[in-house]
């Protein structure tokens, strides 16, 4: 335990006494004058800082030596901050209770900012990674003394050669201004990564680039070699190769699996596809992550399930965006048109639709579809045998044969490079099949669907069937045409759809299909996808709704 003993010769008043008594014991007066010494245990009992004994000593005239001060530091910490197998510990030494709940403030849903829990049977707290900076920050700011970890976030050199478009200018800008946090929005082909690759720019600091698959992770590190002159070592964290750098690559699954190994070693986190981030899985990479400074990247972050206001917290929010119809009118994005064409059941397909719709409304007992989800998982015999019908009822509509008639008309008048996009594989092979074209599919092996897209976009013109699986990070800059065959109501997956065929080449005027079956809930669907400007973000919070509970 920290001892120092000190003299003062002067005349001591009442108010003065006191002060000196907050840190320390009056040990009486001598030819030397009165003799205090420092008590550590009454300095903690009072919250008495180092600063604060430096200052009424000075006062005396006395002065500390810089041994004295930094022993006194250690002795008068209030916490300490260490870490332990991918989590942050943080140690009181004095009772912060009443500091804790004062700094840790309730957002608009009622939720605490920081996530600390109290560890009983240890004495401490733990607290998420993603916390530790503010928190820090908001300790010192009431006075307290906090060991913080030994952390190392050498910066490196970095040279961007690329050039911002205004808009890109003023993500950055915005993003900036938001604390070096946040999420950008643009359509797929407006340049997102390039943002991206700038925000490394002004870092110039560890990163870690997560995203959603092994082919995105690929691009990315092309695109930094694309548009820098200088750049630090990059290294891919996936599978067997698994090689931390100064910027390090990796994706969501293989982040989320090691965040143990990551949580500590980035100063700047950027979250490509960012709206898979809110998912209860990918969550804990945000949280388990210490880096300050985040920016996420998204064509459309919002999520029909409204776990996109998640993105406040565990990125920063929504900082910027732009939408498809404004990026093209200034020639951004190539110009398009969205033609629908209406088809309808045959009268055995009619037939056979009206008779499951009034079974469906037998046994659904008027419970809207998300109601009868929500029995099924519970095990209700009536709400599964409702959704049976329900799923042939779907079936009858995505497969209907004037589909592929429709299908034949387009590509009579259309020519260039076509995406043909649907729900299903069996419905994606039969069209394949049937126009002898190349197919996509996740059934397919990552090399398999490598050697298709690389085919694809060889071909100076063609017809490329695609599942879900080609609805994100697909570059096919020279893609004109697209088939909507079987969607959904989604507006993000629209988006994505249309996206595919709107990088600018050439002056190429794009157009998106949407076959839709007359009659049917496929009209709604369509209807919902466009309601609102497709990149305009209001209203796009709201909860989906089933497509036959609007029929």
């Amino acid at each position: 335990m920290f001892s120092k003993t000190f003299y003062i010769k002067q005349w001591i008043d009442e108010d003065a006494f006191k002060r000196l008594l907050l840190f320390s014991r009056y040990l009486g007066r001598d030819s030397n004058g009165s003799q205090f010494m420092i008590d550590i245990e009454r300095a903690k009992r009072n919250r008495i800082k180092v600063i604060d004994i430096m200052e009424i000593l000075e006062d005396f005239g006395i002065k500390l030596a810089r041994e004295d001060i930094i022993r006194l530091k250690e002795q008068l910490l209030d916490c300490s901050f260490e870490k332990e197998a991918g989590k942050i510990i943080m140690k009181p030494y004095t009772y912060l209770a009443d500091i804790l709940e004062k700094i840790n403030e309730k957002d608009d849903k009622g939720e605490l900012k920081f996530k600390i829990k109290y560890d009983k049977a240890n004495k401490r707290f733990v607290i998420r990674p993603m916390d530790y900076f503010d928190l820090v920050e908001k300790l010192k700011e009431n006075g307290l003394e906090v060991k913080e970890l030994d952390l190392s976030f050498k910066e490196f050199e970095f040279e961007f050669s690329g050039q911002l478009r205004d808009y890109q200018k003023e993500a950055i800008d915005f993003w900036i201004k938001n604390g070096n946090k946040g999420v950008i929005a643009l359509p797929t082909g407006a340049g997102k990564t390039v943002v991206g690759i700038k925000a490394i720019d002004v870092i110039r600091k560890p990163t870690l680039i997560v995203t959603f698959t092994k082919e995105q992770m690929l691009q990315w590190r092309e695109s930094i070699i694309k548009f820098t002159a200088k750049r630090p070592d990059i290294g891919l964290y996936y599978s067997e190769e698994k090689r931390i750098r100064p910027i390090t690559i990796t994706t969501y699954h293989t982040a989320y699996r090691h965040l143990a190994e990551l949580f500590d070693k980035f100063y700047l986190l950027i979250v490509d596809e960012v709206h898979h981030l809110p998912a209860d899985k990918f969550k804990a990479i945000a949280e388990g992550l210490i880096a300050p400074y985040r920016m996420g990247l998204s064509a459309t972050p919002y999520r029909e399930d409204n776990k996109h206001n998640e993105l406040f917290s565990l990125i920063g929010g929504i900082v910027y965006y732009k939408s498809i119809t404004e990026l093209s009118k200034l020639g951004y994005l190539a110009s398009y048109e969205i033609i629908q064409k209406k088809v309808r059941l045959t009268l055995e397909e009619r037939k056979k639709y009206n008779e499951l719709l009034n079974k469906f409304k037998v046994l659904s007992k008027g419970r809207k579809v998300s109601e009868l989800i929500e029995l099924v998982k519970k095990g209700d015999e009536s709400a599964i045998e409702a959704m049976k019908v329900y799923n042939e009822m779907r079936r009858i509509v995505n497969f209907a044969s004037e589909k592929l008639k429709a299908i034949d008309e387009i590509l009579k008048t259309e020519k260039g490079k076509i995406l043909i996009f649907t729900q299903y594989v069996d419905q994606a092979e039969e069209i394949a099949k049937k126009y002898n074209c190349l197919l996509l599919t996740g059934k397919m092996s990552k090399e398999e669907r490598k050697r298709v897209l690389t085919t694809f976009k060889n071909m100076n013109s063609g017809i490329l069937v695609l599942t879900t699986v080609g609805d994100e990070g697909i570059d096919i800059p020279d893609a004109n045409i697209g088939i909507i065959v079987t969607g959904t109501s989604s507006r993000r997956q629209f988006i994505q759809r249309l996206g595919r065929i709107l990088r600018p080449y050439n002056g190429k005027q794009a157009k998106l299909y949407e076959i839709v079956v007359g009659g049917t809930p496929e009209e709604y669907q369509a209807k919902k996808r466009k309601e609102t400007d497709i990149l305009s973000f209001d209203g796009l919070s709201s909860q989906p709704s089933e497509d036959f509970d609007n029929i």
